[in-house]
């Protein structure tokens, strides 16, 4: 959520940032809502001042025997007065915070310029995509030829958008998480997390997912306020809501693993052959908690670290800063990392390494104890994907086939494999 101080005191110049992302706000609304914000407040003020007021002289008089019903009358009419006044106050205030919560995120002055993703900037690209003296397959292809992905059975037990991995491949999958999970907490000193994988809406509204994206998300019956994590950035960024912490204890890395739920409303006809785009798929999640001078540093932290996921299993990538149309609700900036994928002959996101700022922190009351002035103030957050697993066993599995539709298992992920280094009928 954006600062409302800096709304009320540059609103033009707030405008013209969100105006970089396609979002018009609303100036004539914010001002009509503020202006009469401010003069019920004040109205409010001075009501519950005189009322005060006259309720001791009332006292007074009671001491000295004269009358009060003329001042209980008007201190009456004071109390009825106040309480319409606090009610619309009150109303006000909602609906102020109700149009906040839709407001996305300032961008950051790094951020290109643009309406989609084809206006993307590429960073930089490691590895060159393997030259195949074959025509290679898809994962789809490949994986129904070994008999070890099937999408029709996952129909029938699920419908559309799911997948049964069974075999070497499941073991694969799981090496996969294994291995993202040893690297970051052995090497890039991480915390490791096992979180809940359903979510109240007041933690949702803390990351950003609600209001705005509710029908992403899959809920339980009515009679349950509980919602399907979409990302264990939802978890793990909440574990600090509420929360003051010491500049002692950050920055704060943190690493789950978790099933991801999202409905993929609006997707339709998009990505619906194989595992590109799954109503359940599996990440390994990374999230930064750290003081606002150091965001941007932890930003390029966060973005090496699911780069050294790729470049262990040998797989090619690049590395892209989102355009202003294409970055996400709650970020100020986000870099993607797309792997290649031989298959689709294109690259496609496999990790997002987002900076929030203080955006999420707003929503969720979480601060930071500034040693220097002793006060609290809002952390910044960051989080990436670190990285997709279902998006990197597809991208090792096209990378790595044979022409006999085999497939070699890297190098990297033999030591969770059991001596298996090739996968084949």
């Amino acid at each position: 959520m954006l600062d409302p101080k800096l709304l009320r005191s540059d609103l033009p110049g707030t405008a013209k940032n969100l105006l970089r992302r396609g979002y018009i706000l609303d100036e004539a609304h914010y001002n009509k809502l503020e202006s009469e914000r401010k003069t019920l407040q004040s109205k409010v003020e001075e009501l519950r001042h005189s009322r005060n007021k006259k309720s001791k002289s009332i006292g007074k008089l009671k001491a000295t025997g004269d009358s009060i019903e003329s001042l209980k009358a008007e201190v009456d009419v004071l109390s009825s007065d106040l309480s319409s006044s606090e009610a619309r106050l009150n109303d006000l205030q909602a609906e102020l915070k109700s149009m906040l919560s839709g407001i996305p995120n300032l961008l950051h002055e790094s951020v290109p310029d643009g309406t989609n993703e084809s206006c993307n900037e590429v960073v930089r690209t490691w590895g060159k995509p393997r030259k195949f003296d074959f025509n290679p397959k898809d994962h789809v292809d490949l994986g129904e030829e070994l008999g070890l992905i099937d999408f029709e059975v996952a129909t029938k037990l699920s419908g559309s958008r799911f997948v049964v991995l069974q075999g070497h491949l499941a073991r694969v999958h799981r090496a996969l998480i294994q291995f993202m999970l040893d690297i970051h907490i052995s090497e890039h000193r991480y915390t490791e997390y096992y979180v809940p994988y359903l979510v109240n809406d007041e933690s949702l509204f803390g990351t950003g997912q609600l209001p705005k994206f509710s029908e992403d998300l899959f809920s339980l019956d009515e009679d349950t306020s509980l919602r399907l994590i979409p990302t264990a950035e939802v978890p793990l960024s909440n574990l600090v809501r509420d929360c003051i912490l010491e500049s002692k204890n950050l920055p704060m890395k943190l690493v789950a693993h978790t099933p991801c739920f999202r409905s993929e409303a609006g997707s339709y006809g998009r990505d619906t052959r194989g595992m590109i785009r799954q109503h359940q798929f599996e990440k390994v999640e990374l999230v930064h908690i750290v003081e606002p001078q150091n965001s941007y540093d932890a930003l390029e932290q966060l973005l090496s670290h699911a780069e050294v996921i790729l470049k262990r299993l040998e797989l090619p990538y690049r590395v892209v800063t989102l355009s202003a149309g294409d970055t996400g609700f709650s970020s100020a900036k986000t870099y993607d990392l797309e792997v290649w994928l031989p298959g689709q002959k294109q690259f496609r996101e496999i990790s997002s390494c987002s900076n929030c700022e203080a955006f999420q922190s707003r929503r969720m009351h979480a601060r930071w104890r500034n040693s220097d002035t002793g006060k609290p103030e809002l952390l910044h957050t960051l989080n990436g994907s670190g990285v997709a697993v279902g998006r990197a066993l597809i991208a090792l599995i096209e990378t790595y086939q044979q022409k006999d539709g085999s497939v070699v298992i890297p190098d990297a992920l033999r030591p969770y494999m059991s001596g298996i280094e090739i996968i084949s009928n």
